[in-house]
Parts: structure tokens; sequence; C-alpha cells
């Protein structure tokens, strides 16, 4: 999980997912050292059993996996910085309540367990606090692994080692973990199994080591299921890569499953379809994947690319009733150059083909950082020293898309001139139309009725 420039599990040839490095996106670093010596100091310890930290009683809501579109927190979030600033990001998050996402280690929470049965919920509370303080409804991804279950030492925590998978051995350890999460936070209902796979490349085989994934989930699964059945766990989470058109990723390329967008990488629909028939169980089905193909192509053109998340929604959903869920979507490639009209644009474009595909729930991965710069943030850092916690348009979008094209929402047809309909995406409930310019400059169009004029990579809101 993470900004996939850095962390994104690419296919190079027919080799293992390579990675890019994790050193920006460990969830700690000085800032989170410096956070958690001081929480440590106010709390007395660091064996995270501070009263009144996590406990949080339950809402008394009927869980659902219908949660529509959220976000996932990163290193860098609101819940450090400047007071003022927090404050203001935080009244963004609370304007529309959203699921918001966090995994229990890294990407702004610190190892949870650095030794066996020894552990430090501190900048994990920190990140759920957050969460309950905007009206959110958490989301808990169970990644990564502390070092003693994966060979590394107990007490020592190697961030550069952050995406190794925990060994069959210590399988039931991190299933441990897991619950130990769940009873600390038990107004919390929604649990992601791992993450993009992360250290489950079979070598020798070529392919993912779906037998294993499957082994851990089944263990994790059961574990969050004892504490409460009520709570609802799902999985694979693989990344659905693609192959271009007329590249066949030496014989891994689907037959079936393919578009003007490309073919699916069949190493990745054979996950999704093992452990459909191992699972132990599932509340939900977790799909991650960007409209670029494995060689960052976007093929015909950013916009159309876009069309794969509906069709790899439609094929998971063929398999199974369970709910569909994309914990992760991109569209953009490395170095595109991309005005924030135009990213806010081709985003737009994806969130209309998840909703079309039926999605249930899907997680805007946000970028955050602490610079003044933040292409496809949600909101200006909280450690400015000034201007901090301002809404950037990608959360403006998030929010009015989740707001008015929920989870079962009915889509309607609506009128587009002729001439304008190779230019703007459209997506129409009942009460609002999205329309969306997908050429650099300045159009007029006829929409639903309505004339007006879009800017180049326009958005508009129409209600009905």
């Amino acid at each position: 999980m993470g900004r996939h420039a850095s962390t994104r599990m690419r296919l190079t040839g027919n080799g293992p997912p390579g990675r890019r490095g994790v050193a920006a996106l460990l969830g700690i670093g000085v800032v989170g050292v410096v956070a958690l010596a001081l929480l440590l100091s106010m709390c007395g310890g660091g064996d995270g059993t501070k009263s009144g930290t996590g406990a949080h009683a339950p809402t008394g809501k009927r869980t659902t996996a219908e949660l529509g579109f959220g976000l996932t927190h990163t290193e860098f979030s609101a819940d450090h910085g400047a007071a003022y600033a927090k404050k203001a990001a935080g009244e963004l998050l609370s304007q529309h309540s959203l699921p918001q996402d966090q995994a229990t280690m890294g990407w702004g929470a610190s190892n949870p367990e650095p030794s066996p049965g020894t552990y430090d919920f501190a900048e994990l509370d920190d990140r759920v606090a957050l969460i309950r303080n905007t009206g959110g409804t958490p989301v808990i991804t169970l990644c990564c692994a502390p070092d003693w279950m994966k060979g590394g030492k107990a007490g020592q925590t190697d961030w550069s080692n952050l995406e190794a998978a925990p060994t069959p051995d210590h399988f039931d350890d991190f299933a441990a973990l897991a619950a130990k999460v769940a009873e600390r936070y038990p107004d919390i209902r929604h649990f992601m199994v791992w993450n993009e796979f992360k250290g489950f490349w079979h070598d020798g085989l070529k392919r993912w080591d779906y037998e294993g994934y499957t082994r851990l989930y089944n263990l994790v699964y059961q574990a969050i299921k004892k504490v409460n059945p009520d709570n609802m766990v799902g999985g694979p989470y693989v990344v659905m890569d693609s192959f271009p058109p007329g590249d066949g990723g030496n014989g891994d390329a689907s037959a079936s499953l393919k578009g003007d967008w490309g073919a699916a990488d069949q190493r990745a629909l054979d996950v999704v379809d093992y452990w459909l028939k191992h699972k132990a169980g599932a509340d939900f089905l977790v799909l991650d994947g960007s409209s670029t193909n494995h060689d960052d192509s976007l093929v015909p053109d950013e916009f159309a690319a876009t069309e794969k998340f509906a069709a790899l929604s439609r094929w998971a959903a063929a398999r199974t009733p369970l709910p569909i869920w994309w914990a992760e979507w991109y569209v953009e490639p490395p170095a595109s150059g991309w005005t924030e009209p135009h990213r806010t644009a081709v985003q737009a474009s994806a969130m209309i083909q998840l909703a079309l595909g039926g999605s249930a729930a899907a997680f805007y991965w946000n970028p955050q950082s602490r610079g003044a710069t933040c292409p496809g943030c949600l909101w200006t850092s909280t450690e400015l020293s000034a201007n901090g916690g301002r809404q950037l348009p990608m959360l403006d979008l998030l929010r009015r898309f989740a707001a008015a094209f929920p989870p079962g929402t009915a889509f309607r047809t609506v009128t587009i001139a002729n001439d304008d309909k190779p230019n703007v995406r459209v997506l129409a409930s009942a009460t609002a139309v999205l329309v969306v310019n997908v050429l650099g400059r300045a159009i007029h169009v006829n929409v639903d009725g309505q004339s007006f004029d879009l800017a180049g990579y326009g958005i508009r809101w129409l209600q009905r």
C-alpha cells in the first residue's frame, strides 16, 4: 500500500513484483519518533495499555460493507502539525462522513508489537482518534508484520523490510496480533487482510503464492470473528495488473478479460479464484489496481483507460455475491506532468467507472506530504506555518462524489449533444449529474437539457 510510484507491485518481464523503495512511506521517521516519545512521556509507557485511549463504545450502527468512497491515511495526515491546521483539516473531514482506512504498521503507525507480547499502539491510537473525531467510518488494514515475525530480531524495527510477509511459522502470531487490534478498537468493524500480496511472490513458480496468503487470511479471519462475529473481514487485496493490447506478457495476459485498455494479468485473476474457493469466509472482496498497464502506458488514452476499473469489478462480481471493494486505485503514470485540473478530471473519470462497476467501497490513497506542494493531495499540509489544512480539489471531488453517488445508486441516462459525447464523461442519478471535460481546452456543452461552458479538464455538478 502506498503512493504507487514507490510501492506499487510492478511486473518486470515475467519476474516477481519489483520495488522502487519505501523509505518515504514507512510512517515513522524523525517526526514520528519525536511524536511517539512525547506520547510515551505523557502516558507513562509504550505498552499500548493506556486507559481510555483505545477503548471506545460501539456506535450501535448496523454493520454493512456498503461504505462508499473514502480515503486511506498515509505517513503524513492531520493527526500532527499546527493546531489550527489540524483543526481546519478535521473540519473538512467532518463535513461529510467518509470511510477512512489506516494500516496497523507503517504509513503513519509504528510497530504495534516490537517484541512478543509487548505492544505499542500510540501512533495507531492517534490515527483511530482522528477518524473517530471526524465522524468517519474506521477501517483497518491488517498489515504489516513486526520484524520478529519475519526473521528479524525482537525489539528492533527495520523499516526497509516493511513489505516482507510473516513466515509461515508466525502466521498464528500475526493472527493473534490482528485479534489484539480488534479488541483494542471495539467500534471498528471493517478489516482488510494484508496489502497488495506484499511478500507473497513465489519466485520458483513465477506467480503469486496464493496458497500461503490464503492460509494467513483464514487464520486472521477466524481470529477477528472470534473477537466479535459482527466484525467484517475481506481480502485478497491483490494488485490487478494488466498488459497493453498486443503484449501477451509471456503468456500471462488473460485471454478473456480484456478491452481497449489492455488485458488483465491472469496471475492476479488466479489469486482471486483460488481465494474465493479456499477462504474460510469473507464479508467483502478486495481489489487494488491502476488504469495504467504494467509498462505505465495508458491505452487508448488516460480517460478511456479508466474503463479497466469497471471491467475488473464486473469480472469479480460475476464470480461472487460478495460486495466489491477497491482498497486503492491509481490513474497517473510517473512523471506525468499533469496539472491539478488534469489529474482531478482523470480521477473523476476513474470514480465514474468504479461506481458503474458496482463498487461497494473505494479508498483514495491520500499522498499527503509535509511540503507546500502536493499533487493529488486532499488538503494542504497541516505542518505548514500558514495555510495548512485547506481543501484541495481532490477532496472536494471525493466528498461530493461520495454524497451524490452512494452504493446502490440507480444511475440514469441523460441527454448529451452528439458533438459533445466524445468530449465529456457523465454520471447521473435521479438528483445529481457529474460532467467531466476530457479535453485540455475550454468547451461549450449541452448535457441533460442544460447548456454551459467547461474549462479545460473542468468538472461541473448539475442538480436535477
